[in-house]
C-alpha cells in the first residue's frame, strides 16, 4: 500500500498546483508523439489544439473514456489549465491522434451527466486518480460533488484522415 501511496505522491508532485511542472512537460511530449503514431492503445491519444495566445498548435496526451457507446475526455486537474481554456478558445475544436488523426469536436458534458463517466473515467485512467479527490468505487452521489469543479467532454468525429499526425 506505501507504495501505490508514493506512486500517487509522484504523480501528484508532476502537476503540483495544477500546472505540469518541467519533467511532466518532457513525459507529456514524449507521450503524445507516441500516440500520435499508435504506439499505445487506443484509448490513449495526443489530443492537439490551437493556443489560444500564441495560435501554436499544442499538443498532449489524454486518455478516452468510451462510456455507453460514446467517447469521452476528462480534464483531471479541473477547468482552469491550459487545454480547457484553449479549447474553450478553439469553440471545442480539436485533432485527437492515435495511429490516425481524427478531427473532433468536444463538447462540454451538462455538469448533472458527468458522475457514471467520471467513475469510468478513474478505472481506465490510472494516473489520474490522485488528482480526482474521490474513490473510483464510491457511490455516483460523491461524483456528483466532484462533477461541477471536472470538465467532461463528449468527442464527436467530424473527419478521420489517415497515417500518423497527418
Amino acid at each position: 500500500m506505501r507504495r501505490m501511496s508514493r506512486y500517487a505522491d509522484y504523480l501528484r508532485w508532476l502537476y503540483k498546483n495544477g500546472r505540469p511542472n518541467r519533467l511532466a512537460r518532457l513525459q507529456n511530449r514524449t507521450m503524445a508523439a507516441a500516440s500520435t503514431i499508435g504506439i499505445y492503445p487506443k484509448r490513449l491519444a495526443a489530443l492537439k489544439v490551437r493556443g489560444r495566445r500564441s495560435g501554436r498548435e499544442i499538443s498532449f496526451p489524454v486518455v478516452i473514456a468510451d462510456y455507453e457507446g460514446e467517447r469521452y475526455l476528462v480534464s483531471m486537474l479541473g477547468a482552469e489549465v491550459n487545454w480547457v481554456r484553449n479549447l474553450e478558445a478553439a469553440k471545442g475544436n480539436a485533432v485527437l491522434c492515435h495511429g490516425r488523426r481524427e478531427i473532433v469536436q468536444l463538447v462540454e458534458v451538462p455538469v448533472e451527466d458527468r458522475p457514471p463517466i467520471l467513475r469510468h473515467y478513474l478505472s481506465v485512467a490510472p494516473g489520474a486518480r490522485p488528482h480526482i479527490p474521490v474513490d473510483r468505487h464510491s457511490q455516483l452521489e460523491e461524483f456528483a460533488s466532484i462533477a461541477p469543479q471536472t470538465p467532461v467532454f463528449r468527442i464527436c468525429s467530424v473527419a478521420i484522415t489517415s497515417g500518423p499526425g497527418n
